[in-house]
């Protein structure tokens, strides 16, 4: 499972009927840079079948892949991504060795 962020909506002219009223998100994947606050770059945004109504702006918990079609088993349903959950919050720490790289700059093994 991933963090990512919606981002917009999307619509769909045609869709495979088994996708009847379903709503489909545009989320940007949120990296650990994402996270941390060290980055505003996303890898690259996915469409995210969303069945909770997350809005744009709400952090989202996707499942991706084979996984993502495991809630309707056995129903088969042709998705490669799926709004698990709506973040409320979200709390971490960053790892100490990545703690001194922010505060040091970054290390490339040289001694000049």
């Amino acid at each position: 499972m991933r963090i990512g962020q919606v981002i917009g909506t999307v619509t769909l002219n045609r869709r495979h009927p088994s996708l009847a009223g379903a709503t489909f998100k545009l989320v940007a994947p949120l990296s650990w840079d994402n996270l941390a606050g060290r980055s505003d770059r996303s890898p690259g945004e996915i469409a995210v079948l969303d069945e909770l109504g997350a809005g744009v702006g709400s952090r989202i918990g996707m499942s991706e892949g084979r996984e993502a079609a495991m809630p309707f088993f056995p129903e088969v349903k042709p998705i490669d991504a799926y709004n698990a959950a709506i973040l409320d919050a979200l709390e971490f720490e960053i790892p100490d060795f990545e703690q001194e790289e922010i505060q040091q700059g970054p290390s490339f093994g040289t001694d000049r």
